[in-house]
């Protein structure tokens, strides 16, 4: 399959689903289609409440300012190296799954001014000065962190007790209760 836009991504979404036009879509799902540039065309779906493109090619986030009402956003196994571009779903993103990323940095996650659920794991996230931003993100309760390997340096549970601490406010981390 060639690299596409996502405009056309969201054509052939159009095409495989014609009982729900693109502009009434509540959830999209755009994974494997070798998505490899975002563009404005997030305008043709401006009802969108959880998108998924995960496991593309995608580098860079653009054109997500039309989103309005995205509340779950998948992007995970692309090529994303931070988080710019994503700071224009801060009122209203409420679920961010970004693992299986190339992520060093947590720039911009502070942006997120409602989320409750991220999924980051197996990124590159070496610093625990990048972990720490994670508490301008005053909702989150539940995150997905181990593969990072500022968490592979540690013993599993000095881990679990050193978020515990840094963030005493999650109650859920990879996927068990703290």
């Amino acid at each position: 399959m060639s690299k596409l836009a996502l405009k056309d991504a969201l054509k052939m979404w159009a095409e495989e689903n014609p009982d729900t036009p693109l502009k009434e879509a509540k959830d999209i799902g755009l994974q494997f289609k070798m998505i490899s540039k975002l563009d404005n065309s997030t305008i043709l779906i401006p009802n969108v409440e959880k998108l998924s493109i995960s496991t593309n090619n995608i580098e860079k986030i653009a054109g997500f300012q039309n989103l309005k009402n995205l509340k779950i956003l998948a992007l995970g196994r692309n090529q994303l190296k931070n988080f710019a571009g994503l700071d224009v779903l801060g009122d209203t993103l409420q679920e961010l799954w970004i693992s299986y990323n190339n992520i060093v940095s947590t720039k911009g996650i502070e942006a997120f001014k409602v989320l409750k659920v991220l999924s980051m794991c197996q990124n590159l996230v070496k610093d625990w000065a990048e972990f720490a931003r994670f508490n301008e993100c005053p909702l989150l309760v539940d995150l997905t962190f181990v593969g990072n390997p500022v968490v592979e340096a540690l013993e599993y549970d000095v881990y679990r007790a050193e978020v515990k601490t840094r963030m005493p406010q999650l109650k859920k981390l990879d996927g068990e209760i703290l």
